[in-house]
Protein backbone atom coordinates (compact mmCIF):
# COMPACT_ATOMS: atom_id res chain seq x y z
CA UNK A 1 0.00 0.00 0.00
CA UNK A 2 1.28 3.51 -0.94
CA UNK A 3 0.54 6.80 0.88
CA UNK A 4 1.07 10.38 0.54
CA UNK A 5 0.03 13.29 2.09
CA UNK A 6 -0.08 17.13 0.96
CA UNK A 7 -1.05 19.92 2.71
CA UNK A 8 -3.48 22.66 1.23
CA UNK A 9 -4.74 26.05 2.70
CA UNK A 10 -8.55 27.10 1.85
CA UNK A 11 -8.77 30.24 0.59
CA UNK A 12 -11.49 32.19 0.90
CA UNK A 13 -12.70 32.03 -2.87
CA UNK A 14 -13.39 28.37 -1.95
CA UNK A 15 -15.74 28.87 0.60
CA UNK A 16 -19.68 29.49 0.53
CA UNK A 17 -21.91 32.07 2.11
CA UNK A 18 -21.75 29.87 4.91
CA UNK A 19 -17.96 29.61 5.50
CA UNK A 20 -17.63 26.51 4.62
CA UNK A 21 -15.19 25.16 1.76
CA UNK A 22 -17.48 24.69 -1.13
CA UNK A 23 -18.49 21.03 -2.12
CA UNK A 24 -17.18 20.96 -5.48
CA UNK A 25 -13.43 22.38 -4.39
CA UNK A 26 -13.00 18.55 -2.61
CA UNK A 27 -12.36 17.40 -6.72
CA UNK A 28 -9.74 20.29 -7.24
CA UNK A 29 -8.00 19.47 -3.46
CA UNK A 30 -8.02 15.62 -4.72
CA UNK A 31 -6.20 16.17 -8.06
CA UNK A 32 -3.69 18.24 -6.41
CA UNK A 33 -3.44 15.14 -3.64
CA UNK A 34 -3.22 12.89 -6.95
CA UNK A 35 -0.71 14.93 -8.95
CA UNK A 36 1.74 15.04 -5.73
CA UNK A 37 1.15 11.72 -4.63
CA UNK A 38 2.21 10.63 -8.51
CA UNK A 39 5.41 12.57 -7.62
CA UNK A 40 6.11 11.79 -4.98
CA UNK A 41 6.55 8.21 -6.43
CA UNK A 42 9.06 9.71 -9.33
CA UNK A 43 5.86 9.64 -11.63
CA UNK A 44 5.47 13.30 -13.45
CA UNK A 45 1.88 13.45 -14.58
CA UNK A 46 3.22 15.38 -17.80
CA UNK A 47 5.38 12.72 -19.05
CA UNK A 48 2.64 10.13 -18.51
CA UNK A 49 0.76 12.26 -21.03
CA UNK A 50 3.74 13.32 -22.96
CA UNK A 51 5.02 9.58 -23.11
CA UNK A 52 1.14 8.87 -24.71
CA UNK A 53 -1.21 7.94 -22.06
CA UNK A 54 -4.28 9.70 -20.63
CA UNK A 55 -5.66 9.13 -17.34
CA UNK A 56 -9.29 10.52 -17.07
CA UNK A 57 -11.18 10.36 -14.55
CA UNK A 58 -13.63 7.45 -14.44
CA UNK A 59 -15.66 7.66 -11.18
CA UNK A 60 -15.25 10.33 -8.31
CA UNK A 61 -17.46 9.95 -5.10
CA UNK A 62 -16.80 11.52 -1.45
CA UNK A 63 -18.66 11.51 1.74
CA UNK A 64 -18.44 14.07 3.87
CA UNK A 65 -18.39 14.25 7.60
CA UNK A 66 -17.29 17.86 8.75
CA UNK A 67 -16.79 21.03 7.07
CA UNK A 68 -13.56 23.32 6.01
CA UNK A 69 -13.38 26.97 6.18
CA UNK A 70 -11.45 29.92 5.83
CA UNK A 71 -7.52 29.51 6.08
CA UNK A 72 -7.97 26.18 7.10
CA UNK A 73 -4.77 24.04 6.50
CA UNK A 74 -5.98 20.62 5.30
CA UNK A 75 -4.11 17.47 4.67
CA UNK A 76 -5.35 15.22 2.69
CA UNK A 77 -3.87 11.78 2.43
CA UNK A 78 -3.82 9.73 -1.02
CA UNK A 79 -3.33 6.00 -0.85
CA UNK A 80 -3.39 3.42 -3.43
CA UNK A 81 -4.64 -0.53 -2.18
CA UNK A 82 -3.53 -2.51 -4.98
CA UNK A 83 -1.12 -2.26 -8.25
CA UNK A 84 -3.54 -0.89 -11.35
CA UNK A 85 -4.54 -3.19 -14.12
CA UNK A 86 -6.16 -0.94 -16.77
CA UNK A 87 -7.79 1.29 -13.92
CA UNK A 88 -5.83 3.08 -10.95
CA UNK A 89 -7.42 3.74 -7.44
CA UNK A 90 -6.88 6.50 -5.14
CA UNK A 91 -8.65 6.92 -2.05
CA UNK A 92 -8.93 9.79 0.11
CA UNK A 93 -8.56 11.31 3.39
CA UNK A 94 -8.90 15.22 4.54
CA UNK A 95 -8.07 16.26 7.86
CA UNK A 96 -8.21 19.85 9.42
CA UNK A 97 -4.91 20.85 11.78
CA UNK A 98 -6.94 19.43 15.09
CA UNK A 99 -6.71 16.28 12.93
CA UNK A 100 -10.26 15.09 13.04
CA UNK A 101 -11.60 13.62 9.17
CA UNK A 102 -13.57 15.84 7.44
CA UNK A 103 -14.40 13.68 4.71
CA UNK A 104 -13.30 10.87 2.99
CA UNK A 105 -13.33 10.13 -1.31
CA UNK A 106 -12.35 8.01 -3.95
CA UNK A 107 -11.58 8.01 -7.89
CA UNK A 108 -10.46 5.81 -10.14
CA UNK A 109 -8.94 6.56 -13.43
CA UNK A 110 -8.51 4.59 -16.30
CA UNK A 111 -4.96 4.56 -18.64
CA UNK A 112 -6.19 5.40 -21.83
CA UNK A 113 -3.64 5.24 -25.09
CA UNK A 114 -3.83 8.26 -26.61
CA UNK A 115 -3.11 6.79 -30.14
CA UNK A 116 -5.97 4.24 -29.92
CA UNK A 117 -7.86 6.30 -27.29
CA UNK A 118 -9.03 2.95 -25.81
CA UNK A 119 -8.12 1.46 -22.48
CA UNK A 120 -4.61 -0.11 -21.97
CA UNK A 121 -2.90 -1.90 -19.71
CA UNK A 122 -0.45 -0.21 -16.33
CA UNK A 123 2.32 1.23 -18.06
CA UNK A 124 4.99 -1.02 -16.62
CA UNK A 125 7.12 1.90 -15.24
CA UNK A 126 4.15 2.67 -12.54
CA UNK A 127 4.02 -1.12 -11.89
CA UNK A 128 7.67 -0.96 -10.75
CA UNK A 129 7.41 2.18 -8.65
CA UNK A 130 4.17 1.16 -6.91
CA UNK A 131 5.70 -2.79 -5.93
CA UNK A 132 7.89 -1.63 -3.09
CA UNK A 133 5.50 -0.95 -1.19
CA UNK A 134 3.05 -3.79 -1.67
Amino acid sequence: MFTSEVQIRVRYGETDRMGYVYYGNYAEYFEVARVEALRELGLNYKDVEDSGILLPVYTFSIKYFKPAFYDDMLTIKTTIKEIPQTRITFEYETYNEKKELLNKGETVLVFIDTKTNKPRTTPENFIEKLKKFF
